[in-house]
């Protein structure tokens, strides 16, 4: 039977309505959950507020008194999950002025913390030492995200059909909801689905190992649950016991994503490969990488004029 949308007074109560009817069962449970930690924010900052009252003034205090916790860049994800709502209710002559319009984001200033990655020589380390035998274990599993910059669930929804051998290639099309006990899900977004080209030695590698597994069977999934922190353990003990960087799982991607960013590719081919919605993600996230690298650029530039004599 079919949710009907309820009219109601209130701001808290409206957007309950509306995340109810317009984004459950639409969207990935990851980010329905960033939809209700909107609406609890709502409850605890203006919860009494009348829907009929909430002008441009209210709207922005609304959104001030948030960024006083939170980072810039979380404000601004919580204007746009709060707006969707706030613009319904302005097409249905519930409120009678857009109250987002000129809105001004701010927050906290960002933390300054560095994505925590290893440079190659230390990447090198860590995958020469990893104990790869001839069944599947988590050590196959670190030195597979290494080599793909995988998203955690991504790596754990792979099955022996989803390589192409042939062309060395390696399907990205689901994920494993290992959160919720477990299942295939969607991908993160529409440009997390892609084809992922792997080097020989990996083909040759998994070729080996998987030969003998059900095609539609993951990988390293087992009867057990599977927890992020198990492999975060174990790449902790490697770390500490090779004395490099401590990372975790994503910070392998992250070092897939540096290494092959140092080595010249472009933003544009590393955010196709990690799935990224759009390069500016890529961007914000390896700022620090690409700013190293327009340094070297600089000095390559002035050298370069130099010798122009």
């Amino acid at each position: 039977m079919p949710v009907e949308f309820q009219t109601t007074d209130q701001l808290k109560d409206y957007y309950r309505n509306w995340i109810s009817v317009y984004k459950e069962g639409a969207i990935r449970d990851v980010t329905l959950a960033k939809y209700w930690m909107s609406l609890s924010w709502i409850e605890k900052l203006a919860p009494d507020l009348e829907l009929c009252d909430v002008t441009r003034v209210v709207y922005q205090q609304i959104i001030n008194e948030y960024a006083k916790e939170h980072e810039r860049q979380t404000t601004m994800d919580f204007h746009h999950q709060l707006k969707g709502a706030i613009l319904d209710a302005v097409d249905e002559g519930l409120i009678p002025v857009d109250p987002t319009r000129k809105v001004i984001i701010k927050g906290k200033a960002p933390s300054g913390k560095k994505t925590k990655y290893l440079n190659q020589f230390e990447l090198h380390t860590l995958l020469k030492n990893l104990k790869l035998g001839e069944k599947v274990n988590w050590d196959w599993f670190i030195l597979l995200v290494a080599k793909t910059g995988m998203r955690f669930s991504e790596a754990l929804a792979i099955t022996p059909g989803d390589f192409d051998f042939a062309h060395q290639t390696l399907s990205v099309s689901k994920t494993w909801n290992y959160k919720d006990g477990g299942g295939f899900a969607p991908t993160k977004n529409k440009s997390s689905v892609r084809k992922i080209q792997i080097d020989w030695q990996l083909v040759m590698q998994f070729a080996m190992l998987v030969k003998d597994y059900p095609v539609d069977t993951p990988i390293f999934v087992t009867k057990e649950r599977v927890y992020n922190s198990t492999v975060n353990d174990i790449l902790e003990r490697y770390c500490q016991k090779l004395e490099i960087p401590v990372i975790s799982v994503h910070g392998l991607r992250h070092t897939h994503a540096s290494i092959l960013l140092y080595a010249g590719v472009s933003i544009a081919s590393v955010a196709r490969r990690l799935g990224h919605a759009s390069m500016t993600t890529t961007q914000k996230t390896y700022l620090h990488v690409i700013q190293e690298l327009e340094n070297q650029d600089v000095d390559l530039v002035m050298r370069s004029l130099a010798n122009l004599t």
